[in-house]
C-alpha cells in the first residue's frame, strides 16, 4: 500500500481516506459530530447521509474523545470520529487532548476488532495544530499504542498531501527504524 515501519503494522500513505481499503477511517471530527469542511465533510460525503443521522446519536463527543458509526457507503466498515482540540498556543492541554482523541479512537478500533485503521492529520487543518507538533504526538501515540496492544492488523496515516507526509515519514524515521 505504502511505506511501512514497526514490522508493517503502521503505514503512510498519500491519497484520499475515504477511498482506503481499511476496517475504519478515523474523522477529524468537531464536538458535535456535524458534517464539517476539509477531511470531516469529504467523509460525509462519501459515506452518505446516514452518517449524518447516526452522528446525531453518537454525539456529542467531547474534545480528546473519539465515537464510532458505521461506515455506509464508505469502503470502511467503521468511521471512528475522533475530536481533537483548537490551538491556542499550546498551554491550554492540547497535547494531552490530541493524544487523548488518537487512544480512544485506536481503543473503539480493538473493541470493533477492526484489522486496519486509517488516521488523517487531526487537527491540523481548521483547527489550526502546527503539523510537525500534531504529527510528533500522532506517531508517538500510535506507536505506544501499538507496542502494548495486540492490533489485529496495521494502522495508516494517510496523507492528503506528499509534504505533510514528509513531515510524517521524518517522525515515523526517527520513532522507528526503518526497514532497509
Amino acid at each position: 500500500m505504502g511505506e511501512s515501519w514497526a514490522g508493517g503494522r503502521i503505514e503512510l500513505v498519500v491519497g484520499d481516506i475515504t477511498r482506503l481499503d481499511v476496517s475504519a477511517i478515523v474523522n477529524a471530527a468537531n464536538e458535535g459530530l456535524a458534517p464539517g469542511g476539509g477531511v470531516c465533510g469529504a467523509i460525509h460525503r462519501s459515506a452518505g447521509p446516514e452518517l449524518a443521522t447516526a452522528c446525531r446519536s453518537a454525539g456529542p463527543c467531547p474534545t480528546g474523545d473519539a465515537r464510532i458509526t458505521p461506515g455506509f457507503d464508505l469502503t470502511a466498515r467503521y468511521v471512528l470520529h475522533a475530536v481533537g482540540p483548537v490551538w491556542q498556543g499550546g498551554m491550554s492541554g492540547e497535547p494531552e487532548l490530541l493524544a487523548g482523541c488518537y487512544r480512544a479512537a485506536l481503543d473503539l478500533a480493538l473493541e470493533a476488532d477492526a484489522a486496519s485503521v486509517a488516521f488523517p492529520a487531526i487537527g491540523t487543518g481548521i483547527y489550526g495544530y502546527p503539523l510537525d507538533l500534531a504529527t510528533r504526538i500522532a506517531v508517538a501515540t500510535v506507536g505506544d499504542f501499538v507496542a502494548a496492544h495486540e492490533m489485529p492488523g496495521r494502522v495508516v496515516f494517510c496523507c492528503f498531501s506528499p509534504g505533510d507526509a514528509g513531515v510524517y515519514r521524518e517522525q515515523l524515521d526517527i520513532r522507528f527504524e526503518k526497514p532497509g
